[in-house]
């Protein structure tokens, strides 16, 4: 009898064993599970605050454009509309002219014999 009974704890024992194999690949598997899902998260939040602060600047893009001052500042400024007592002044340039070309000399390397180039390299004068 007792060879039966240490028989049967062996299986039992074993049985253990292989139960909690696969609870700890169950939560392994829940623990890396949890670790992509709070990564998604995270990029999805980042990605949300990046689109809310695009939203408020476009909004605030649309407030200005809706204001009587940006309509002003356009008509001034591509339509070259005036308002009574305003003085418009164009500056235009002659026909005659021409611009000025500056050219830049480029330096030319000076030439030196390998023997100067080692002489320089090893004693520095």
């Amino acid at each position: 009898m007792p060879k039966l009974n240490a028989f049967w704890k062996r299986w039992i024992f074993l049985g253990l064993i292989i139960i909690l194999f696969f609870m700890v690949m169950t939560l392994n598997s829940s623990i890396s599970e949890y670790f992509r899902l709070t990564d998604q998260h995270n990029q999805m939040t980042a990605r949300i605050s990046n689109l809310e602060a695009t939203q408020y600047a476009l909004e605030t893009q649309i407030a200005y454009a809706d204001s009587d001052k940006a309509v002003e500042e356009w008509a001034r400024t591509y339509q070259r509309n005036i308002q009574p007592g305003d003085q418009m002044i164009i500056p235009v340039s002659p026909l005659e002219a021409t611009p000025e070309i500056n050219y830049l000399q480029t330096p030319t390397p000076s030439t030196e014999d390998n023997w100067q180039i080692w002489w320089e390299l090893f004693f520095g004068e």
